[in-house]
Parts: structure tokens; C-alpha cells; sequence
């Protein structure tokens, strides 16, 4: 055989291209070498494949306010509950107010409330294709219980758990009867225990990204530099399609800034955890022409806590001097432009089961003035402010986050009004949090969540049972908690109810500040919104069902 040069040229080309193909299987995949948790490389990048040949990545994006400061996906608030779309908790609520399965199928519970059994729903996959187990159920919440002070409660009451592979089922139980357990795991996010068990500070524990999820999307990314979070479709996710391939939330230092994203076309909608869109930018978006708006009663409100460890703050007179000398209507028309409420003392607003109409919140600061002269608290030097029953001039520490200066300025005005010196407190959201669920504090301006008025025993009391995150220990607070804890009868727990809101307006270890609503715009674009009291807009349903028109 006559061995030709252009033979020897295609041989040898041959050659190459075999040698090379072994070389490019022996290279590292991107994911191996990713910084983070691993997410499957090779079914998301065929899935990318396939969304670009079908045409443009179709993104939705989302304004938000609410700042991610850290990449800890436990450790950040925010990051917490944006991470609700890749790490279901176990429960959600409906948009009829119901509380529902979501990484749950459904549960039981026994007739004594001390023992609940959740089915886990057996459709789903983590986004590195490990099938979700009962036991990613029982490994997140012990781990919260031990290693999240939010989560305290879990150890303080959990007895027992266990698991049953044949019904795909994990069951809790409890040292004491616990009626709303299923509300109360609608915010914790399951975690993939073959991931997370060998992390042992998840608080500090922080990635870049990816995050392994099991919901219709996972988290591919969190960049603090460019202050966005990028969800990704899940190749493992087995349940109904969605529109967009990926999702970004953008994060801004201001509601305006993220209202003026909005208006210029820059994303698609906006979202702010248990809030209303900004009130005073309501009417610059409605002439766009391109929103419609939803306007709804909110259980949240804004409040004034003060802490009753000490003198005066522990003396119901002078709680009651502080409650006539606020100007409710002048702070909820500040804040609301209108769309909310003077309160009544029994801090519940209307839209709560077992409501009851209690005294109206009164701003008179004479009567506070004489309430004060009552009780001995006079100014004896003439400089304008109280003395305390040691002859003392009264100041008290008024704790706010960024956002709250002109609510802040405006309550020490009326207290000094009255003769009680306030010192304004600007902390930041962790420092917040950290103080305010230990008790850190002498008086707070706060809000309360949706869900925030639902949890422990309902009716806010989550936020002031000291065995939650308040500071109330009266046995006659804590007992009407249990009370309610422990009985699903209905006119018990109609008539414990009454009686907490009784306890909020007689003996005023809360002052409500102000009720308000909730405006929503839906961007006239899309197709699919849904809503919910817990979460919003951002609801699962949302982007099961959310397309473009």
C-alpha cells in the first residue's frame, strides 16, 4: 500500500482529535471547581442549552428594599426569607387565610396536641438530584432548635422525633399540648442534611453560592457587590413549569430606589416583606398606566414596646402618661398618607379572628401631664423634664431601626412635651434583632409582621411572652398563652382572646401606635399573581402560575 502524504496528514489529525477528547474528559467540571455548595453542572448547563436554543432566557426580576447583608443563608433575615422559594418550609398559608402543605403533603396531629406527623410530599428533589427525605425534615429542625436562637423554642419543647420511610413521614413530639405548630413551620426553610450536617456555625456559615434547593428554583447565586440574588430552575424539579428560567432579586438602600426601578421599567415588580408598596409613591406608579393596584386590611401594625424589668417603665401610671401623649392620628397620617388607623389599646386591628373592640388609643397630653403629677413624677428643678421617685430626671432609650428617624423625633417631642426626655437609639438590622428578641432595650418603635401576630399563641403575642421573644412574665399573660396554646375549642379560645386583648389595654405593656393597609401593584405585563397574608406576592403560586401576557 502506497502511503500517501495527504493519508499521513489525516491520520494524524485523527490522532489529535481522539488525545484531545480524553484530555477534555479528564478536566474538572465547572461545578467541582465552584466556590459554595454544589448544584448539578451537567443537567442545569443541558437545561440551558435547551432554554437558549428556544430562544432569550426569560428573566423576572424583582425591586426589593430589603437588604441582603450577608451570604449566610441561615444567618441573614432577608436571605432567610427570599430562600423560601428554593427550601420549602413544611407549611404555607393559602390566599383564603388557610394554612397548607408545601414541602408537607399533609399532617396529622393527636387529639392532645402533643404529637404531629407530616407527610412529605414524594415529588420532590434537591437540585444535586438527591431525593428530599423525612429525614432533611428532622435533621432542619433540630438543627434550628440547637443552633438558631429563633429556634430555641424547638429545644424547649420538643420531646421527641422520629421518622418512617414506609409512609415518608417524620413525627415531632412535643413536652405540651401545641395547637398552632403547623403556622409555626411555614418559616422554617428545610435544608438538604447531607449538605448541612457538617456545617457547624450555620449562622456564620456563608456562600457565594450555589445553594442547594429543592423548590422550582435554587439559589445560583448571592453577590453583595452588585446587590443581587440569582434563582435558577431546578433540572430536578418535577412539578409545574415555570415561565422564567431565571429569577433576580435586585436590592436597594431605599424603598424610592427600588420604587424608581419600578417606574422605569428596570423590574418587574416590587416586594417588600410584610409591607405595603410606599404609600407616597402610590400615585407616581399609577400614572404610568402600566399597574393595577390590590388594597387590603393588614394584621401588621406599628407599636411602641417598653420593657418592664424597671422603674417607671414597670409602673403601669407612667405607661399610661406615655399612652395620652402620643399623637396617633398625626403619626399614622405621617406614615400611612392615610391608608391606615388610630388603634385601639387592645392592639388587635379588625381583620383578626376574635377581634374585639377595645378602648380607642387617646392622644391628651394634659391628662398625661396630671397622670404623671399623680404618680410623683414631678419636675422639681423647673428644667422642663420629670424626676423619678429618686429625684432623677427621667430618660429612656428609644430604639429604632433606619427608616423610623421622623416616627423617632416626633414621640420624643410628645414625650418631652410631657416631661419625659427620650434618647433616640439608630441601630443596625442585626444589632436590632439581637437586642430586641432578648430584651435588650427600655422602649422600642417597631411593626409587627403578618405572621409575626400569628405566631406563639396569636394576637402579637409572639413578640411579648418572654418565652418567646418579649419581656412580659405576668402569670396572668403567660397563663391566657397556654391557654390558648392548649385548646382548640372554639369559644375558649374566644374568650381567652378577649381577655389577652383586655390584658393589652388595661395593663399596657404595648402601646399600638397605628393600624394600616396593604397596597399591592400587579404590573399589567403578566399574568398569574397571587396573594397571601404571610408572604404577599411572594407566594409559590406566583411563580408556579406568573407569565407574560
Amino acid at each position: 500500500m502506497r502511503w500517501t502524504t495527504s493519508r499521513v496528514f489525516c491520520i494524524a489529525a485523527l490522532s489529535l482529535i481522539f488525545l484531545g477528547g480524553i484530555y477534555l474528559l479528564m478536566l474538572p467540571s465547572e461545578s467541582e471547581g465552584a466556590s459554595g455548595i454544589e448544584t448539578p453542572a451537567a443537567e442545569a448547563d443541558a437545561e440551558t442549552d435547551a432554554n437558549s436554543s428556544e430562544g432569550p432566557e426569560k428573566v423576572l426580576k424583582i425591586a426589593t428594599p430589603n437588604v441582603i447583608k450577608s451570604e449566610s443563608l441561615i444567618g441573614d433575615y432577608y436571605l432567610g426569607i427570599f430562600a423560601h422559594l428554593s427550601n420549602f418550609p413544611l407549611m404555607q398559608m393559602s390566599e383564603d387565610g388557610k394554612i397548607v402543605g408545601r414541602l408537607a403533603d399533609h399532617y396529622e396531629v393527636s387529639e392532645d396536641h402533643r404529637e404531629w406527623t407530616f407527610y412529605i410530599r414524594d415529588d420532590l428533589y434537591w437540585s444535586d438530584g438527591v431525593k428530599v427525605t423525612p429525614e432533611d425534615v428532622q435533621f432542619s429542625m433540630l438543627y434550628y432548635g440547637e443552633k438558631n436562637p429563633s429556634g430555641r423554642w424547638i429545644n424547649e419543647t420538643l420531646e421527641s422525633s422520629s421518622v418512617s420511610d414506609t409512609d415518608n413521614s417524620v413525627t415531632f413530639k412535643f413536652n405540651k399540648p401545641y395547637t398552632r405548630i403547623d403556622l409555626e413551620f411555614t418559616t422554617y426553610n428545610i435544608l438538604p442534611a447531607h449538605v448541612w450536617e457538617s456545617i457547624e456555625n450555620p449562622m456564620e456559615y456563608s456562600s457565594k453560592g450555589p445553594y442547594v434547593g429543592c423548590g422550582p428554583y435554587y439559589i445560583e447565586s448571592v453577590d453583595l457587590n452588585t446587590a443581587r440574588l440569582i434563582f435558577r430552575k431546578n433540572p430536578y424539579w418535577k412539578g409545574k413549569k415555570c415561565a422564567f428560567d431565571k429569577v433576580e432579586v435586585d436590592w436597594y438602600a431605599s424603598e424610592d430606589a427600588a420604587c424608581l426601578a419600578l417606574e422605569k421599567g428596570e423590574a418587574d415588580t416590587y416586594y417588600k416583606y410584610a409591607s405595603s408598596y410606599p404609600y407616597a409613591n402610590i400615585e407616581r406608579l399609577e400614572k404610568t398606566g402600566d399597574f393595577n393596584f390590590v388594597e387590603k386590611d393588614s394584621a401588621g401594625m406599628c407599636y411602641l414596646g417598653i420593657t418592664l424589668n424597671e422603674a417607671p417603665r414597670s409602673d403601669l401610671q407612667f405607661r399610661e402618661a406615655l399612652a395620652y401623649a402620643i399623637n396617633y392620628e398625626e403619626l399614622m397620617q405621617l406614615d400611612t398618607l392615610g391608608y391606615g388607623s388610630v388603634p385601639n389599646r387592645g392592639l388587635v386591628p379588625p381583620g383578626m379572628e376574635y377581634y374585639k373592640p377595645t378602648e380607642k388609643c387617646t392622644y391628651d397630653p394634659e391628662k398625661a401631664r396630671e397622670i404623671l403629677k399623680k404618680a410623683g413624677y414631678e419636675d422639681r428643678n423647673g428644667n422642663g423634664i420629670v424626676e423619678n421617685k429618686n429625684g432623677k430626671d427621667i430618660l429612656l432609650e428609644l430604639m429604632i431601626l433606619p427608616g423610623y428617624e421622623r416616627d423617632a423625633e416626633l414621640l420624643q417631642e410628645y414625650f418631652r412635651a410631657v416631661g419625659i426626655d427620650i434618647e433616640i437609639e439608630n441601630v443596625d438590622q442585626n444589632t436590632y434583632m439581637d437586642r430586641k428578641d432578648t430584651s435588650r432595650y427600655e422602649l422600642v418603635f417597631s411593626r409587627t409582621t403578618p405572621w409575626g401576630m400569628l405566631m406563639h399563641s396569636g394576637l402579637g403575642t409572639g413578640y411579648f411572652d418572654s418565652r418567646r421573644y418579649g419581656y412580659i412574665e405576668d402569670p396572668a399573660f403567660t397563663g391566657l398563652c397556654d391557654q390558648i396554646l392548649n385548646t382548640t375549642d372554639s369559644e375558649t379560645l374566644r374568650s381567652c382572646s378577649y381577655s389577652l386583648q383586655d390584658y393589652y389595654a388595661e395593663e399596657l405593656p404595648v402601646i399600638p401606635v397605628y393600624w394600616k393597609k396593604v397596597v399591592t401593584p400587579y404590573n399589567k405585563r403578566f399574568e398569574g399573581w397571587h396573594y397571601n397574608n404571610l408572604d404577599g406576592i411572594y407566594t409559590l403560586d406566583t411563580f408556579l402560575d406568573l407569565h407574560e401576557v
